[in-house]
């Protein structure tokens, strides 16, 4: 990347600051579901111009394009103490010119200051340079509570980084009935407020949710005109187009708490571990499949190029390196468990399938309708059931069952038809062969070969992890829960299974006689672990290991015992 000359405006300044870091860029548009990664090749500071290149193979650029503007994200990674930080570009002019087939540079002309305004003409103070403060967004009223952070600021409202896993739970025009803003240095102001628009934020799992202010009074007009002229204050003295001999605000210097969430905050990204290519694209599924829900809730549209992009990264990562992708899914813990179940099932389903008959031309969309299917879960969210991951009442538990009904209706709304396969497994995947499932009840011979088989990989995924409070099982013994059940899971594709993954699964947590625990990264023919990543040696509980063994060194560790639970011991996969 060249740049000319010194820093001569704001804007720049943050530029070089951003750049300075690892960072990522990607052009967005509120109407498109998938984002397009850039770089900059080029900064002219002193004419407010940066150059960006992009590679994409998509049919036009028109949906990333308004009235020759666009609109783009800069991701800088979080630098010894600095604080992660994305700086947001929205309706740049912008001349494209076409490299080549795939190819494309962006001149864009940069605005001269940092400040902007929002749709009523107020100033609207973006928080650059280390600028942050918190935001409580209460959803349904005494009921679900979400915390992001505070990207730009006006008086008639703000943009809010929330968690993507959290974003399911809000739509567009959903009125807030509390937003609770918290300065560094603790002092804070609450209103309600409505949501204008949502879209993904950066690369890591975020959303973007921009709020209307509503209902306020003059006197907390006025106060929020305080606060809105402070983070002005504050942002054009970190830039340096403020020179008052006055200190910085006090809003943004931190208290005591504060100053532990952001010692927290940073522990938490430092402890990361090194991502494979086939991990990373493990999670950016979880990512994807969230974004889709979000279109789909908010935009009316559903984003197949997004689910059949997902399918083939899977189908692709079984190919080449069936054992890495089964170790990378244990990744997934932290994700919401309808976005967990779903990849990981649909996961072990294509290996299954695959093995069967590797050009099987159903696969593809077995595996679609496999991604699809818990999707009608957090279409549920309502002040009925205001999240997932409480504990189900059994009247929450009846809701749930609803899912089915729920994601057909949506897709039925959306215009999408999915395949036949696909529509089977969406339908279908719930069902038993006694007839007591759901939606319908189905019995044995009205169910597909494909879906007897789903069912068990979901029983079984459902046994092995903790579920509404209830312990997970270890494999051995959720095979003797599913085989001592023959009116509802086929025994043959039991057996399948466990030919399959064996007693001691890729990525389950097992137990050696001299006091360690030790990951299973790889298993022999015979489904023995033959290496595995030591993480604990029980004699020294609060310090934790990362030793890679092989079987001819197991000696060190003793005999394998058997698997256990992860949360028993407080271990978990570490991922940045």
């Amino acid at each position: 990347m060249l740049i000319d000359t010194a820093i001569q405006n704001t804007t720049s300044q943050i530029m070089k600051s951003l750049f300075d870091k690892d960072h990522t860029i990607t052009i967005f548009s509120k109407e498109a579901a998938q984002s397009i990664a850039a770089t900059a090749i080029k900064v002219e500071p002193d004419n407010r111009k940066i150059t960006l290149e992009i590679k994409y193979a998509g049919l036009s650029l028109s949906p990333y394009l308004n009235n020759d503007t666009i609109s783009f994200d800069i991701e800088a990674s979080r630098h010894g103490h600095d604080a992660e930080e994305i700086y947001n570009i929205e309706h740049v002019p912008a001349h494209i010119i076409q490299i080549d087939t795939h190819t494309y540079h962006l001149t864009c002309q940069l605005p001269n200051s940092i400040f902007s305004s929002d749709n009523r003409g107020a100033l609207r103070v973006p928080f650059v340079l280390g600028m942050h403060a918190r935001v409580y967004l209460e959803v349904f009223a005494h009921e679900l509570n979400i915390e992001g952070k505070i990207r730009n600021l006006s008086v008639g409202g703000c943009m809010v980084d929330v968690r993507l896993e959290d974003s399911i739970a809000l739509s567009v025009d959903q009125i807030l009935p509390g937003v609770t803003l918290k300065f560094p240095n603790g002092e804070a102001f609450s209103t309600q407020g409505r949501i204008r628009h949502m879209r993904p934020f950066g690369n890591h799992g975020h959303a973007a949710v921009g709020i209307e202010f509503i209902d306020i009074s003059p006197a907390a007009t006025e106060t929020l005109f305080h606060y809105v002229a402070e983070a002005e204050f504050e942002a054009a003295l970190r830039s340096g187009t403020q020179h008052n001999a006055r200190a910085r605000s006090k809003l943004f210097i931190a208290d005591a708490k504060e100053k532990k969430m952001q010692r927290q905050e940073e522990h938490d990204q430092l402890v990361s571990a090194q991502h494979t290519p086939l991990l990373r694209g493990v999670l950016e599924i979880a990512q994807q499949l969230q974004i889709m829900l979000m279109f789909m809730k908010n935009k009316h549209l559903l984003p197949a190029e997004i689910l059949y992009e997902c399918v083939d990264s899977i189908l692709y990562m079984v190919n080449h390196d069936r054992k890495a992708l089964q170790y990378a899914l244990t990744y997934l813990h932290d994700e919401p468990e309808w976005v967990r179940h779903a990849i990981q099932v649909g996961s072990q389903l294509a290996m299954m399938l695959i093995s069967r008959d590797p050009y099987a031309y159903k696969t593809r969309e077995a595996v679609a309708g496999a991604l699809l299917h818990t999707m009608g879960k957090p279409l549920l969210i309502s002040e009925q059931l205001p999240s997932l991951k409480i504990h189900m009442s059994p009247p929450h538990a009846e809701i749930l069952k609803q899912h089915v009904h729920a994601l057909s209706k949506k897709l039925s709304v959306l215009d999408w038809t999915p395949s036949p396969t696909c529509s089977d497994i969406i339908l279908n995947a719930n069902e038993r062969l006694d007839g007591s499932g759901y939606p319908t009840g189905m019995q044995a011979e009205a169910l597909s070969e494909v879906v007897r088989l789903m069912s068990v990989i979901k029983i079984i995924n459902k046994l092995t992890h903790e579920r509404n409070g209830q312990h997970p099982q270890q494999p051995l013994d959720a095979y003797r829960w599913v085989n001592s059940r023959p009116e509802k899971y086929e025994k043959s594709l039991l057996v399948e299974y466990i030919q399959h993954f064996g007693l001691y699964p890729i990525g389950s947590l097992a137990k050696f006689s001299n006091g360690f625990l030790a990951w299973i990264v790889d298993v022999d023919a015979k489904g023995m672990p033959c290496k595995v990543d030591v993480v604990k040696n029980l004699a020294f509980r609060d310090t934790s290991i990362d030793t890679v063994l092989f079987s001819n060194d197991f000696n060190q560790i003793g005999r394998l015992e058997g698997t256990v639970n992860p949360s028993d011991y407080n271990v978990s996969m570490k991922k940045a």
